[in-house]
């Protein structure tokens, strides 16, 4: 399960609900071509990417055990969110129609917060397009949804995310035990970003 970040930002009401209505309304095609708000509909797909532990392996608040009733609860239980305005749970189909990867974004408005979890295919991964996927995710989170900060966490030995987080210009803030649905739990490398970090970094 998503925990907050381990900064704590307040900010006016007016802002929060900003981003709220964001998150309800946003077309999701804005992030880049073939991408969906998850449906019922894309269920299959899911499960079929998802069984795969190359791809769910290393993910700590995906569903288990992952088949269609637990993925259907995953995705209506998102689709709750994203009307209270606090998460978006994306598909990317493939030129197939076939679903691809995915990219939850969980938001706490009155913090003006996010954290991204996702994945793609195993015969995507590895292709020199992750570094970049990344951030323009980061990016859109930061400047499309208007949140102030991002935090994310990787398992300790998921080098290649790691490593993709370090080059992205997150900060290391030590580790976190990341809670499993199942009520287990997963020690996790941790980072955070601000958007003004971020804006620095890519001279915005």
């Amino acid at each position: 399960m998503s925990a907050p970040p381990k900064t704590v930002l307040t900010v006016p009401a007016d802002e929060a609900e900003a981003i709220r209505q964001v998150v309800r309304t946003v077309d999701v095609l804005t992030l880049g071509p073939g991408r969906e708000r998850a449906e019922l509909k894309h269920v299959p797909g899911l499960v079929a990417l998802l069984r795969d532990d190359r791809v769910s392996g290393p993910i700590y608040d995906l569903p288990r055990p992952i088949d269609e009733d637990s993925v259907t609860r995953w995705v209506a239980e998102s689709q709750a969110q994203a009307l209270a305005g606090e998460a978006l749970l994306i598909v990317s189909l493939d030129p197939a129609g076939e679903v691809a990867g995915y990219s939850r974004v969980t938001v706490w408005p009155e913090h003006a917060s996010a954290e991204l979890a996702g994945a793609v295919r195993a015969d995507l991964q590895n292709s020199g397009q992750g570094g970049a996927g990344m951030a323009r995710t980061f990016g859109w989170i930061f400047e499309t949804l208007g949140v102030r900060l991002m935090c994310l966490t990787a398992a300790l030995d998921n080098v290649r995310a790691q490593k993709g987080i370090d080059a992205a210009g997150f900060v290391r803030m030590g580790e976190r035990d990341a809670l499993r649905p199942d009520g287990t739990f997963r020690r996790s490398i941790y980072w955070e970003l601000t958007r003004d970090q971020w804006r620095l970094r890519h001279r915005l």
